[in-house]
């Protein structure tokens, strides 16, 4: 969960480096380095800290036309200036950053490297270590690299820089993306198109053990046994303007009120020529051929997945389990006979959901990947793929992936089979009217945070049925950037132990958006008011009372949460605003989950 660029051509590459890190700062951000090459040597600079921190100890004076750069969520070892990548072997030659984790660096210290001493408590300094050793006893350079990669288990992304060859960046891919972008008179590695977009739109995209060799004028691609591998490049369709603040303060305000517009886009590429609802025919019949769905996912697409759950079964009439990866990769459930999986992610990347893949692609089962992501790894590898077109999400905190993998699930599950008459796109344009129009009540959503959440310390989202899905969404997004300990419950299990949490002024916000649980959670209302929580209602304006105090224009009642969810994300902001936290950077997260 960190994040790689480097640089070889003909300009100065401190700030084509320290800029790339900043477009992967959402990537991690507990530490940062940079390592330039020169006549002089290697020149690193690192510290715990931002890019920004990162800006203030590079000195200006250091000219150099190569460069590798990283920021760090922390795995092994505390974030400090040792911790940090670059790190370099004993002997200074090699140099080297590293996303991912070994998990077999114990055995191959003591294997291999049992007199070497080591800097740093990383698992990273292991590999930098362990291509030292390999030279040092003969083998060259490329050589001791793909022996490296070998012996190491785990993921990695790799790039190295070898004192001795100045006209050369190395690198390597297990799990962890990696990309190579293609420029005249230049060329870069980096984790993300994202990273170096500003300087090409070309790319070649690294698969598992594959090796390369970086020069300014060229790019060569090897297996790990030194075959090289003809590769055709892809070229990344990212506007620049995706990726930048513009006005808004921070991206999550930013992304928030871009979910009308992605609504509207889906539609326009789920469309057939003549306005119709349109997924490539082979989907939709792997989808109905199949005995029940296996939707795998984490976070928040895990919360995406449990509303697409509903849609499969109640508009479908498909049997739909909803698993969280980390858990199925190790404690499998008894499959149906014909399963299709379908795997959730924003990045593609996710490694708990890459490793359920693997498994799955060798019993020989169906899959299909809904992603944000274009050509991920998630995507390459499954049988199918349906991108949600939201364009680039930079918040830690999601909002607009969550919708769009909503939306795009119930396009899929009314082509598969409508039990339920539903004129999808008739039904996706008003909730992308009435999500415009929760756009305009910021002012709200500032003071009942203000009044509901300022100075608490825990709050409980409530709901029932398709709403404490929501719930689960909701609580994700205060806790996540607010730090405040909030927690999603089924509002019918409150008087089975939870109840008890309920302290005077506790802020416990109901979700109400289903008629045939509407009475049911008001009841609920009440038991917490009774044991002095402070109650806020969010509901459909056919279920509303006057002293409800978020009320949405009526939507389909299966497409709720698609509104339903914007004024929780709303709330989650100004909470965060106002306790003074770090909006779209919240401590101890990064974004694209690129390890177990």
């Amino acid at each position: 969960m960190c994040g790689i660029v480097g640089y070889i051509g003909y300009e100065d590459v401190k700030e084509i480096i320290l800029s790339g890190l900043e477009k992967l700062e959402y990537r991690g951000y507990d530490s940062a380095g940079i390592a330039l090459v020169n006549e002089d040597g290697v020149n690193i600079f690192k510290d715990k800290g931002r890019i920004k921190d990162l800006r203030s100890i590079v000195d200006e004076n250091v000219k150099s036309y190569l460069g590798i750069g990283h920021t760090r969520w922390a795995t092994h070892g505390v974030p400090n200036r040792i911790n940090s990548h670059p790190h370099q072997s004993c002997s200074k030659r090699f140099t080297l950053v590293h996303n991912g984790i070994i998990e077999n660096e114990v055995d191959l210290r003591n294997k291999y490297l049992s007199d070497v001493h080591f800097e740093s408590d990383t698992d990273t300094e292991t590999i930098v270590q362990l291509i030292q050793k390999f030279v040092d006893e003969g083998e060259a350079v490329e050589l001791a690299i793909r022996h490296t990669m070998s012996e190491i288990q785990g993921s990695y992304a790799l790039a190295i820089l070898d004192k001795d060859d100045p006209n050369t960046i190395y690198a390597a891919k297990n799990k962890s993306p990696l990309l190579a972008g293609i420029g005249e008179g230049f060329n870069m590695i980096g984790s993300d198109a994202m990273a170096m977009i500003s300087r090409t739109n070309m790319f070649y995209e690294l698969e598992d053990k594959e090796f390369i060799k970086i020069t300014k004028d060229s790019i060569d691609i090897y297996t790990i046994y030194g075959a090289k591998i003809d590769k055709k490049p892809f070229k990344a369709d990212i506007d620049l303007s995706d990726i930048e603040k513009g006005i808004y303060p921070h991206y999550m305000l930013k992304e928030i009120e871009e979910q009308p517009f992605v609504i509207r886009k889906i539609i326009n590429q789920y469309s057939n020529e003549n306005g119709y609802p349109y997924i490539e025919k082979e989907i939709i019949d792997d989808v109905k051929d199949c005995d029940k769905v296996y939707i795998i996912a984490c976070g928040t697409s895990y919360h995406a997945g449990l509303v697409g759950k509903q849609l499969l079964e109640k508009i479908a009439n498909k049997p739909t389990e909803v698993i969280i990866a980390s858990e199925f990769v190790y404690n499998m459930p008894l499959l149906s006979k014909k399963p299709l999986f379908l795997f959730i992610s924003q990045s593609g990347e996710t490694a708990d959901c890459r490793s359920v893949l693997v498994k799955i692609k060798k019993m020989g089962y169906k899959s299909l990947t809904i992603t944000n992501v274009k050509g991920s790894t998630l995507s390459r590898e499954s049988d199918y793929t349906l991108l949600l077109h939201a364009g680039p999400e930079i918040a830690v905190c999601s909002t607009k992936a969550y919708t769009a993998q909503i939306a795009v699930l119930s396009i899929l599950t009314t082509l598969v089979n409508n039990t339920i008459s539903i004129d999808i796109f008739k039904e996706l344009s008003k909730i992308a009217n009435v999500m415009e129009s929760l756009c305009d009540n910021v002012d709200l959503y500032r003071k009942l945070a203000e009044d509901y959440l300022l100075g608490q310390r825990s709050c409980f989202y409530i709901g029932r049925h398709i709403d404490y899905f929501v719930c689960l969404e909701a609580a994700l997004k205060l806790k996540e950037i607010s730090y405040i300990q909030t927690e999603g419950f089924a509002a019918g299990e409150l008087k089975h132990g939870t109840i008890a949490l309920i302290e005077d002024r506790t802020p416990v916000i109901a979700i109400i958006t289903q008629e045939a649980i509407n009475l049911n959670t008001r009841s609920n209302i009440k038991e917490v008011k009774a044991r002095g929580a402070n109650t806020l209602v969010i509901t459909m304006k056919k279920l509303s009372t006057e002293t409800d105090q978020i009320v949405i224009d009526d939507v389909h009642e299966m497409l709720s949460p698609l509104v339903a969810i914007i004024s929780a994300q709303y709330i989650a902001y100004y909470a965060a605003l106002q306790r003074g936290c770090d909006i779209d950077k919240p401590r101890n997260l990064a974004k694209s989950v690129t390890v177990e």
